[in-house]
């Protein structure tokens, strides 16, 4: 069996509200959305990289928060672990600036009105479980 390589995904939160991003890249994954984030990177904790991914994607400064329980299996080897996480105080809106050409912010009501990439539905439901947003 190959090692897993663990993808963090940002469950970003801002006055109840979801942080969703709609992919631009690539082709097979263009116009379905997802929990922003990425691949850790060696010798990197899973918290650094989030913020370190989040940075490189939307411009923000954030701080991570706790765990979601689970993990949930993507192309093999990769795996996928999901953190809550807010923006500071002095960090700008977030933007799309890499693999994504949307964000939005989503209430509880509309966590269910965008076309998740089908390897975040599992995660997103644990994420609404966590936070109080139902399914």
């Amino acid at each position: 069996m190959s090692e897993r390589i663990v993808v963090v995904g940002a469950a970003l939160l801002d006055a109840g509200r979801l942080l969703a991003a709609r992919r631009s890249a690539p082709p097979d994954l263009a116009g379905r959305w997802e929990l922003p984030g990425g691949k850790v990177e060696p010798g990197e904790t899973p918290e650094r990289a989030l913020v370190r991914e989040l940075r490189e994607e939307l411009g923000v400064e954030t701080r991570t928060l706790t765990r979601v329980p689970g993990e949930w299996p993507l192309k093999e080897p990769y795996v996928l672990h999901v953190w809550t996480a807010r923006l500071h105080p002095a960090s700008p809106a977030p933007e799309p600036l890499q693999d994504h050409d949307e964000l939005r912010w989503l209430a509880p009501a509309e966590l269910w009105t965008v076309p998740w990439l089908d390897q975040d539905v599992p995660a997103v439901r644990a994420v609404a479980a966590l936070v109080g947003h139902g399914a």
